[in-house]
């Protein structure tokens, strides 16, 4: 039963994802750790990650933003080995890093909150803040494969064209999802039971994908962004009670 549970929410993930155009990883990321385990969501998520990002890629190649995407790779190519070295660290310690990933999802999901009922313009953020950003989202995507919103943050204010920015982002993961992809091949994570979870996984990204591209030209994005932040900050204080 756990089982089917994960994959109707990596097919629920992405239709949301489809709609809203983030948060599929780090949307399903809890739910999945709760369901699976790390050692089946980590890698079957970072894949399907890595798959869609390919996918994105094949049409909207020509769009990309070299010059961001040679920074951006560079560096958090770097703090993606950093974070999963420090996972392998902590990784006697489960509910350690579930608490932390909790933290990380209820601030994204509180922040987004604010900034959708507040209204308020919003700020500029400086060089060095950016940067941060970007130190940040490597090591949250090397421990966890939910880097994406710090990246998103960082891109946003580099990347303002949104054709660009979509291939931009999705040619990154290729990169950063393939290292940690490797990461998992060496460490033997891909037995038997995740091979076969990864196969059958695959049709509910694709479902996902379709049916959010479908709704997104009939549904409010808005509504959807909000319902995402809201499912994040349940999500993510669920893992609290892991």
């Amino acid at each position: 039963m756990n089982e089917f549970l994960f994959y109707l929410v990596i097919l629920l993930s992405n239709i949301i994802q489809g709609i809203t155009g983030f948060a599929g990883t780090i949307l399903a990321m809890p739910a999945s750790l709760r369901l699976v385990g790390m050692g089946t969501a980590v890698p079957v998520l970072n894949l399907l990650g890595l798959l869609s990002g390919i996918y994105v890629f094949i049409g909207n190649r020509e769009y990309i933003n070299k010059k961001v995407l040679k920074k951006v790779v560079l560096v958090m190519g770097v703090t993606v080995i950093a974070g999963l070295f420090i996972k392998k660290l902590l990784l006697s310690n489960t509910r350690l890093l579930y608490w932390i990933l909790g933290l990380i999802v209820v601030t994204i999901a509180l922040s987004g909150l604010v900034k959708i009922f507040r209204k308020a313009p919003e700020k500029s953020l400086s060089e060095p803040v950016l940067n941060l950003l970007l130190l940040a989202a490597g090591i949250v995507h090397g421990m966890y494969v939910c880097g994406g919103p710090l990246l998103i943050a960082y891109m946003t204010k580099k990347v303002p064209e949104k054709s660009s920015f979509r291939a931009t982002i999705s040619t990154t993961w290729i990169f950063l999802n393939g290292i940690i992809f490797l990461s998992h091949i060496y460490s033997g994570s891909f037995t038997p039971d995740v091979v076969r979870s990864s196969f059958v996984s695959v049709p509910f990204l694709l479902g996902g994908m379709f049916a959010g591209s479908v709704l997104y030209k009939k549904m409010s994005q808005s509504f959807f962004v909000k319902l995402t932040y809201v499912l994040l900050l349940i999500s993510g204080i669920s893992l609290f009670f892991k």
